[in-house]
């Protein structure tokens, strides 16, 4: 007994670490609060053909895979660390844009074997980190050139050491597959890109060209890449869709034309003198011949040229392996199969925190409307104290509609039970009597009678009960039926009880529109005066910063928030009620033509002044 009691520490001390260690290791640096695993599962989906050597992956990171409101600005305090903690991988930001929590990281593997999995965890959360490696070492020595094309405007620029950057600019294509991408119209001048010595090429050389590639049209021998010098040239071409190697006057064999709009990561592999060509990862084309020695310019695009987008456009000094060329077309696209080839994991938080999984970010998502309504202003409380108003009036309307049409489907399905058997002869009703009446001729107990009672269709069907009996009663010609204008007339008697079930149906319901209508502009109106004082307070103290400017735009925004928390429940819950409402009053009108044809069927009198038939119609 005294030996389990003194184990108890030593369990609870070891606890964290042995959470750690199921989490993925031990911590790597306590000042790094965050960590998140990183998996790249060659195992299952895509298949290797073999190893990859020195690899870049392409992390997309966004609002669902990562918390940017715990990452240093910029992502500076990111870091990419082995499974073991023994090795901090380079990594290059492509983009990082903390206000649309949106990113492009590119980080540096040593090799991504076929058929095993390759596991890192991503470090954040360092408010003042250490200086991280140089981005440039992200690309190992074989790397010639690589072109993101991430700029706005301006030329190209390479992201090597090596500064292969364009002599001349490109129009940047937003939102293309990795961030901006370069736009080509199929005519002007081209992408100028240097000779230099990393880009030369030698006879027979070893190299990798690869790209991605989105054509807008699909054009005959549309130049994408060329290079020449004397008698000597290199051209990738799309020719109606066909990607083709042409080196000299050999050309690669045609395969099948490429999708029109849709994105494709083109390879060219040149090695033992012959050219083979890659599309998205698997081999398309073989030319037969060695690579030329060139030492020229790069043109990419041009006139007569390619029309679409291009992006990570890359120059290799070696011939890069099957296996690292299928790596790239699949972890850098947007498929299902590159989601799962490259698996972001949850968070976990530091300091004997490990195995959080995110929910400490919700939990600050949550935090922050705190902070943001201690900033809010007296205009923006009255606004939200309006749309609070409109959400206790919209929902107590609400809530009462449910219960009443709940009980009214409940009363009508009851009452149509005894009305299917009632109609098949109404004269067995005693009209006359009032308790025969309102137990539909004593098929009703008391128990189901309270029931019925709730249905609209019971108030007409006593609504037509009454009527009849009035002109049974003056009928002193004892002609033993009603006449087509006594049909008549009760028929406008049912309708205008329709009329009175259904505003008995529709009461309130202006309380939900004026919600769905009236909750976003009150929001507006508040968030519209907040933004207003808060830059007439700007204006005054002359301070035009982030700090001063973001706690009021913050805090009027919330009152459009608001608005719409009004607005969007209470547009779903009309939509649903009104269609109820309709199939009540549907019904209704059903009923009412039912119950006159059956009033004309066993009630009509031998006075032809109003056909039955007419009547009835």
């Amino acid at each position: 007994m005294t030996l389990r009691l003194l184990s108890i520490p030593f369990l609870l001390a070891a606890a964290p670490l042995l959470a750690a260690e199921e989490g993925g290791g031990s911590w790597w640096n306590p000042a790094w609060t965050q960590r998140q695993k990183i998996t790249i599962d060659a195992a299952s989906d895509t298949k290797l053909p073999d190893a990859t050597g020195a690899a870049n992956i392409l992390l997309r990171l966004h609002e669902g895979n990562f918390q940017f409101t715990a990452a240093a600005e910029g992502g500076a305090d990111m870091r990419f660390v082995s499974e073991d903690g023994a090795t901090v991988y380079p990594h290059q930001v492509e983009k990082y844009d903390s206000l649309m929590n949106e990113a492009f990281v590119w980080v540096k593997l040593p090799e991504v074997s076929p058929g095993s999995q390759t596991v890192a965890n991503l470090y954040y959360g360092n408010a003042a980190p250490d200086a991280a490696a140089a981005s440039t070492e992200t690309y190992d020595a074989d790397t010639a050139a690589i072109y993101h094309f991430a700029e706005a405007s301006g030329n190209p620029a390479d992201s090597t050491s090596n500064e292969n950057n364009a002599t001349t600019p490109g129009m940047a294509a937003e939102g293309s597959l990795v961030g901006n991408g370069l736009r080509l119209l199929g005519s002007g001048e081209p992408v100028s890109i240097p000779a230099s010595p990393s880009l030369a090429w030698s006879e027979g050389q070893a190299a990798t060209v690869s790209l991605w590639v989105n054509p807008s049209a699909l054009a005959a021998n549309a130049v994408i890449l060329s290079r020449s010098e004397g008698g000597k040239s290199f051209r990738l071409v799309l020719d109606q869709g066909i990607p083709v190697v042409e080196i000299g006057g050999t050309r690669s064999t045609p395969g099948a034309p490429l999708t029109e709009k849709t994105w494709s990561h083109l390879a060219i592999v040149s090695a033992a003198g012959q050219v083979k060509l890659y599309v998205n990862g698997a081999e398309y084309s073989l030319a037969q011949v060695a690579l030329p020695a060139l030492n020229s310019p790069l043109a990419i695009g041009g006139a007569a040229s390619f029309q679409g987008e291009i992006d990570e456009l890359r120059f290799d000094k070696v011939a890069r392996t099957a296996g690292w060329i299928k790596l790239a077309a699949v972890s850098q696209g947007t498929s299902d199969a590159a989601q799962r080839l490259v698996a972001i994991g949850q968070s976990e938080t530091g300091e004997g925190g490990a195995g959080e999984e995110g929910h400490g970010g919700a939990l600050e998502h949550v935090m922050l409307f705190g902070d943001i309504a201690k900033n809010m202003m007296f205009d923006g409380w009255i606004a939200i104290g309006v749309c609070v108003l409109m959400i206790i009036a919209g929902w107590t309307v609400a809530i009462k509609k449910f219960a009443y049409l709940n009980s009214i489907d409940k009363g009508t399905k009851e009452f149509m039970r005894l009305w299917k058997t009632l109609s098949s002869d109404l004269t067995a009703l005693d009209h006359s009597c009032n308790t025969s009446v309102k137990s539909l001729g004593g098929k009703a107990d008391p128990t189901t009678e309270a029931l019925i009672r709730k249905s609209p269709l019971y108030e007409i069907y006593q609504i037509g009960s009454t009527e009849i009996r009035h002109r049974l009663e003056q009928d002193r010609a004892h002609r033993k039926g009603l006449t087509g204008r006594s049909i008549q007339a009760i028929r406008a008697s049912l309708d205008g009880g329709l009329v009175h079930e259904t505003h008995r149906l529709t009461s309130g319901l202006v309380y939900l529109t004026m919600s769905i209508a009236g909750g976003p502009y009150v929001g507006l109106l508040g968030t519209v005066v907040g933004v207003m004082i808060t830059f007439a307070i700007i204006a005054k103290s002359g301070e035009v910063n982030v700090n001063s400017i973001a706690p009021g735009i913050a805090s009027a925004l919330l009152a459009t928030v608001v608005g719409l928390i009004v607005a969007i429940p209470a547009l779903f819950i009309y939509s649903y009620l009104n269609s109820r409402i309709k199939n009540a009053i549907a019904v209704m009108q059903v009923f009412i033509d039912e119950f006159v044809a059956k009033m004309a069927e066993f009630y009509q009198g031998s006075d032809n002044s109003g056909p039955v038939s007419k009547v009835i119609e």
